[in-house]
């Protein structure tokens, strides 16, 4: 395809041809694995020391079922030559943490799900009925006997009847998956479809962006918003008692009041959280926090309106991770507004904010940058940016790439940090492409910014980054094809998945 001259002159150097290369290149197919699962090791026998479980409970070696044939690990079977493979592939991290049972259960959980993919690929052999000629097999089988080129008899009728047909067995069934692997990875892809996909690295556009952070929302703002719903944002300081029953908090509040033992002492003996040590104090504390550990408003209201020095009453609690209770607190200092001077408060009503009212702040940021464009509009992009100490990036070329396919330059390794998560925002792509060229666009808010951006030119991949890309998209068809397979076994109906629920007795 010959290359074609850009829109605009002064193109810089393409800095993202050698990135591109480089990414494609090193990119593994992961179906080289599975070929070698699926295929090798069934045939081949391999036979290295096994990691087995030492603990009770041996026997049930069930990790599953697969359209309701049991997925069991057997001596010889292929579930138990994917763990010996695999293990003796990771021989060597095994070697350096002999008691990783992390490690081994990543081994063994490797093997399940090779497993998996293996026993479905049979189970839709079977179904289309399909069946490896005898001949195929005998041949096959007979190759694993031979010396020097030629069958060993003596050798073949040394085995068993019995190890003799699991043998047969497992080598007609690993002549079926090889071929069923085989068969999707030769799928044929149209010449159109590759020039097609090869014509999709151009247009390519460079651009200058101007970045808006949402933490750019000022203090004045922030406190106005308090100001203006002064409730969550109430400041107290209290301390508080926490036990597992209600019965139990009601016995150490009659001990605190009748005097029988302090606050402190009460709280350092018997309170079952993280402010025991500190004689119960939480330190301060504002309305909206209380929102989730006291649900019920009424009771958390009592506590938030104490005097000081007094004591609440007992209040059902909840501190997260399923953790409930009952507690009861006593101020410290009474409830007040919070301190417009104090950096830790304007902190906390600003992560209020930002949490709950998001948008708030994501229109008066737009509101700036559409301010910024505006300028750019009449003064230049440069001249504003600078004037305004705005914080600004260049990158590019790149083509439209939505998802950040490997094939093409990528937004995430573009080199600008703020939009490394836009490669699926279609409003960046909108933006990116519709806006004219030396034209600032309309804002474009990316995670925690809000964008301006500025295409600089516009130009058209050269010869070799559409042969480079042609060449390796055949490639990319493949792992698709293998991810999506293995997928499709793993994430079957008719999987039922008990692996670490047998794992872990096995191995406790």
């Amino acid at each position: 395809m010959a290359s074609r001259e850009k829109r605009q002159p002064g193109r810089q150097d393409d800095s993202g041809k050698s990135e591109m290369m480089n990414r494609l290149k090193t990119r593994p197919f992961i179906f080289f694995g599975t070929l070698f699962i699926l295929v090798i090791v069934v045939i081949a026998f391999v036979f290295v020391p096994a990691i087995v479980p030492t603990g009770g409970g041996m026997g049930d070696f069930t990790f599953g079922y697969y359209n309701r044939v049991p997925i069991r690990m057997v001596s010889g079977n292929f579930f138990h030559q994917a763990q010996q493979s695999l293990t003796q592939q990771n021989q060597h991290l095994l070697s350096a943490n002999p008691d990783n049972t992390w490690l081994v259960r990543q081994i063994w959980r490797m093997a399940f799900e090779e497993t998996v993919v293996y026993m479905g690929i049979q189970d839709e052999v079977r179904r289309a009925g399909l069946i490896v000629p005898d001949h195929v097999v005998n041949r096959e089988v007979a190759r694993q006997f031979q010396v020097n080129g030629v069958f060993d008899v003596h050798r073949y009728r040394a085995m068993d009847s019995a190890t003799r047909m699991s043998i047969w067995r497992q080598t007609q069934e690993g002549i079926a998956a090889g071929n069923y692997v085989s068969d999707l990875n030769s799928l044929r892809i149209s010449s159109n479809e590759i020039s097609f996909i090869g014509s999709m690295a151009s247009p390519r556009r460079s651009f200058s962006v101007a970045i808006f952070p949402l933490d750019s929302y000022p203090d004045s703002q922030v406190l106005a918003h308090a100001q203006a719903n002064p409730s969550p944002f109430r400041v107290t300081r209290l301390s508080r008692i926490f036990v597992n029953s209600e019965w139990e908090a009601r016995q150490v509040l009659d001990m605190v009041r009748d005097g029988v033992t302090t606050f402190e002492e009460a709280a350092q003996n018997h309170s079952q959280d993280w402010f025991s040590g500190a004689g119960g104090d939480m330190g301060m504390r504002m309305a909206y926090e209380f929102v989730s550990e006291i649900p019920d408003a009424q009771g958390r209201e009592s506590v938030i309106d104490l005097a000081q020095g007094e004591l609440s009453g007992i209040v059902s609690v909840s501190l997260g991770w399923g953790m409930t209770g009952w507690a009861f607190f006593r101020a410290e200092e009474a409830v007040q507004p919070p301190d417009s001077t104090d950096p830790a408060q304007v902190e906390r009503i600003r992560n209020h904010i930002m949490t709950n009212v998001r948008g708030m702040v994501e229109d008066w940021v737009i509101g700036e940058a559409q301010a910024f464009s505006d300028q750019v509009r009449a003064r230049g992009f440069e001249e504003v940016a600078a004037e305004g100490n705005i914080l600004r990036r260049n990158f590019g070329p790149i083509p439209v790439n939505f998802g950040d396919s490997v094939l093409f330059s990528a937004i995430s390794t573009a080199g600008v940090p703020e939009i490394q998560h836009a490669g699926s925002n279609t409003f960046f792509w909108d933006a990116a492409f519709t806006t004219p060229l030396m034209t600032p666009s309309n804002p474009v808010v990316i995670d925690d910014n809000v964008m301006i951006l500025f295409p600089l030119e516009e130009s058209y991949a050269d010869e070799f980054d559409v042969g480079l890309i042609e060449s390796f998209y055949p490639s990319r068809v493949m792992e698709y094809i293998t991810t999506a397979y293995r997928s499709y076994f793993l994430n079957s109906q008719r999987l039922v998945d008990r692996f670490d629920e047998t794992f872990w007795r096995l191995w406790r």
